[in-house]
């Protein structure tokens, strides 16, 4: 299973939130080039990378730190406030290895299509974004009234490869991963489903690599000292 640690960017700063609260936002960590240079010495190979700033107001504004920490070596998926195509060239450019969509996924279904169609399953990514089982967008601020595996479903048929699941309730929390609708959702789509939210200790990480997940994020686990990244890196297998 691929370890993938994150950092999440607002205003070229590295900090975490509490359930997607913007008013949680807390810094935890001074540089983010040195962050992700902390992640590669530690075995990590991939990087998740959320600009919060383009995920709430669309408009991204992180991209020179993006280009720096890529520099670093890490495969990096990016998302937030990515909405067109030309978004899509922008932060490609920067040596982002894959693109995840959000918002615009929900919005704008046929985005994704082009996306998949230009680019290629392997360098799109969708992220399943729920509370309470229903999809959340803007920066999880904005309620779609969509259910998470409906949802799932229908990028599964537009040609999307990569899911990447996130139980709002859990993220920041380090209560543990949502471990019934991420079972849920690997038996009913054949897309690649990446565990995000709620991670608290490698044993966790444990438990979802016995799942048969093929990858899962870890967020402020590793900021908060809980997580061994090293270890589980090697436990997880090559990268």
């Amino acid at each position: 299973m691929l370890i993938i640690p994150a950092i999440d960017l607002k205003d070229g700063k590295v900090v975490r939130l509490l359930k997607g609260d913007f008013n949680t936002v807390q810094q935890v960590a001074e540089d983010p080039v040195a962050t992700a240079q902390a992640f590669y010495d530690a075995g990590a190979r991939y990087l998740h990378m959320v600009d919060l700033d383009g995920a709430k107001n669309s408009v991204r504004k992180n991209a020179e730190i993006v280009q720096a920490v890529a520099a670093v070596g890490l495969k990096i998926e990016l998302g937030g406030g990515i909405r067109s195509m030309q978004d899509l060239e922008e932060v490609f450019a920067l040596g982002v290895w894959r693109a995840v969509i959000g918002s615009a996924a929900v919005s704008n279904p046929e985005f994704v299509r082009a996306a998949v169609e230009t680019y290629g399953p392997e360098r799109i990514a969708v992220g399943v974004d729920a509370k309470d089982g229903l999809v959340r967008t803007a920066g999880w601020v904005e309620e779609s009234g969509v259910n998470y595996l409906t949802f799932a479903k229908e990028m599964e048929s537009l040609g999307v490869k990569y899911i990447i699941f996130t139980d709002i309730d859990t993220d920041g929390a380090m209560s543990g991963p949502s471990f019934a609708r991420l079972k849920f959702l690997q038996d009913k789509v054949h897309c690649s489903i990446t565990a995000s939210g709620g991670v608290s200790s490698n044993a966790d990480l444990r438990a979802l690599s016995r799942m048969g997940l093929p990858a899962a994020i870890v967020g402020k686990a590793w900021y908060a000292g809980a997580v061994d990244l090293r270890a589980a890196v090697e436990e997880g297998g090559p990268q």
